[in-house]
């Protein structure tokens, strides 16, 4: 799965609320004059994927036949909402030196850190273009999610995932962007924190920057960040962190910087460039 696979009263600026934050355009505008003042399809793009991963969290929820009680029950766990507090620096842990057929990472520890570090690194394959694809999103889901949380999913994502969803988004039937055009989908993750452990269930929520939209000179959806916090309810399930039901809510959000935007080649290539990473605590 490859990389790809795999804004006024001052000129150039859109002042946000209150005219307190401002983000500069380039000179040239690659995208149409779509501006993020205004209401893009991007965003409203962006609302449906995030309806597409609340039903993926309502039919893993459905299909896991657990108890969440079971992880408080049992000894070292916190419930929701008193996490405890974690260092965001690194812990010299070090990353998974093993991943599954399709290049998503596996074989993490089966400790709190080796939970955080499957919930980060699952987040970005879950966000990643590959999603898109009907043939490796059926594997992503399977190597990601338990087995019974898997089998409720497939179909329900294929009929998420629909041509005309996939139009929405400027792709093409199978998933692919227009020929000069690069979709975006990636999640990057700033931290995570264990809300809940034991070493047969553990919850944890990953923050992250999500990137999407597409890039190309006739694109009218530019890339946009959205900040958003995804929870994972993990168990320990064939040797391995697996996914029983997930969750996301909107921010924490910085206040955006006084950056310049970027062209539409400039995305592009970076995305080309620029390849992912192993997360780990």
């Amino acid at each position: 799965m490859s990389d790809e696979q795999d804004y006024g009263a001052d000129r150039g600026y859109v002042h946000g609320g209150g005219g307190r934050t401002r983000l500069r355009l380039p000179d040239n505008d690659p995208y149409g004059g779509a501006r993020r003042g205004g209401r893009s399809s991007s965003r409203s793009l962006v609302t449906v994927v995030g309806v597409v991963v609340l039903l993926i969290a309502a039919i893993a929820f459905a299909n896991r036949g657990g108890d969440d009680s079971a992880a408080s029950a049992q000894g070292g766990g916190k419930p929701a909402g008193k996490a405890e507090a974690a260092s965001t620096a690194a812990t010299g842990t070090e990353p998974v030196t093993t991943k599954s057929a399709a290049g998503i990472p596996s074989g993490f520890a089966r400790t709190r850190q080796g939970a955080q570090s499957a919930a980060a690194n699952y987040a970005v394959v879950l966000g990643s273009t590959g999603m898109f694809h009907q043939d490796s999103r059926h594997t992503i889901v399977t190597t990601v999610y338990t087995a019974d949380a898997a089998t409720g999913l497939q179909s329900a994502l294929d009929q998420a995932y629909s041509a005309d969803f996939l139009a929405k988004m400027g792709l093409d039937a199978d998933g692919n962007a227009p020929k000069g055009s690069t979709f975006v989908s990636r999640v990057v993750p700033v931290g995570t924190t264990v809300q809940q452990y034991t070493d047969t269930a553990a919850k944890v929520a990953v923050w992250y920057v999500g990137l999407i939209g597409m890039s190309g000179e006739r694109s009218t959806d530019p890339v946009t960040t959205s900040w958003k916090t995804w929870t994972f309810d993990l168990r320990w399930a064939d040797g391995d962190w697996r996914v029983a039901s997930d969750t996301q809510t909107d921010g924490p959000s910085p206040v955006p910087g006084d950056d310049k935007a970027s062209t539409s080649d400039e995305i592009s290539k970076a995305i080309e460039e620029y390849g992912g990473f192993t997360y780990a605590r």
